[in-house]
């Protein structure tokens, strides 16, 4: 059964960094599209940013692009997510989700789209 441990979420300030790490367990990286996912209280939870199983290609939403890079560790079979210039609105709980790509060739931002989901993780941007 594949499973995806996060890590990395804490408190930072405005301006800072956090570095996320979803390591999948089961199934190499190779075989699943990984997405970030996010969610605010009050808020629906929103994918933000992927990287393909082929080859490795990223995408990322316009509020976080240029902030947020997305990687993977084959050999770790990690994913992580470097964030940067962190802002206030990005306070969320993290998590990060999997699909084997089955029906999708590419990764996509839709939650439906993911059946394996880490435990999520919180990521507070405060001053």
């Amino acid at each position: 059964q594949l499973q995806l441990v996060e890590s990395g979420g804490g408190l930072v300030q405005p301006g800072g960094s956090l570095r996320l790490s979803c390591a999948a367990s089961e199934f190499s990286l190779d075989d699943l599209h990984i997405a970030w996912f996010r969610q605010a209280p009050g808020k629906e939870r929103e994918g933000f940013s992927c990287i393909n199983k082929e080859d490795g290609s990223t995408y990322y939403e316009d509020s976080v692009k240029g902030r947020f890079t997305i990687s993977r560790d084959n050999g770790k079979n990690t994913v992580y997510l470097q964030m940067n210039d962190l802002k206030l609105e990005d306070t969320a709980v993290y998590y990060c989700a999997a699909d084997l790509g089955l029906l999708n060739r590419l990764c996509v931002l839709g939650s439906k789209a993911y059946d394996y989901w880490g435990q999520g993780t919180q990521v507070t941007v405060s001053s």
